[in-house]
């Protein structure tokens, strides 16, 4: 299907390029979010009509982006998650939640802004990238714990999972040291056959 973008779209285009894309992206995608119209002739005309109009509003809206960048540019947020004891969560973080501790946080941001290629599904430090207009995007980072203490011993640059396996490693080895019959054994003695 062959379509006029309304806006950038990464991967695609700037406004205004006529492109041609898979009828199922246009129908469920680029048309329902007003990202592009059909290159119809009708549809032609109606955007060189509105096209001073279209960049006004993109140059407002990029403005308003560039105004919250400054402020979100390089902010870590911490999450804190239930989590087994090698680190990994029971579940995982999702743009969503990553959305509701930024608005917490006096920042309005849609979960759609917040772009995460792979699940979240251990406690960490993660740097995410969100998308506040199709033309700017800024890195934040997510401190995934357990706790306030252990977000803040990973702010810092401890690795809290490291602590954690060398305690383990050093209560399995004493449980095998004093495990009953763990000693060390005593050599039968042989009798000489008697004739």
């Amino acid at each position: 299907m062959q379509v006029i973008l309304l806006e950038r779209v990464e991967k695609l285009g700037q406004m205004g390029d006529e492109v041609r894309v898979k009828d199922g992206f246009a129908r469920n995608f680029l048309l329902p979010k007003k990202k592009a119209l059909r290159a119809t002739k009708a549809n032609r005309d109606y955007f060189q009509a509105q096209k001073v109009q279209l960049e006004a509003h993109n140059l407002e809206r990029k403005k308003d982006a560039d105004a919250i960048a400054k402020k979100l540019g390089g902010k870590s947020f911490t999450l804190i998650r239930q989590a087994g004891d090698r680190g990994q969560l029971y579940g995982s973080v999702s743009p969503r939640d990553i959305a509701d501790v930024m608005e917490k946080s006096g920042f309005k941001v849609d979960r759609h802004q917040v772009s995460i290629s792979v699940a979240i599904k251990t406690v960490g430090m993660f740097t995410i990238p969100v998308v506040l207009h199709p033309e700017l995007k800024v890195n934040i980072t997510v401190n995934v714990a357990r706790s306030e203490d252990e977000a803040e011993r990973q702010a810092r640059g401890e690795n809290v999972l490291a602590a954690k396996t060398e305690a383990e490693e050093a209560t399995v080895a004493a449980e095998e040291l004093f495990e009953a019959g763990a000693g060390p054994k005593a050599e039968p003695t042989e009798e000489p056959a008697e004739a």
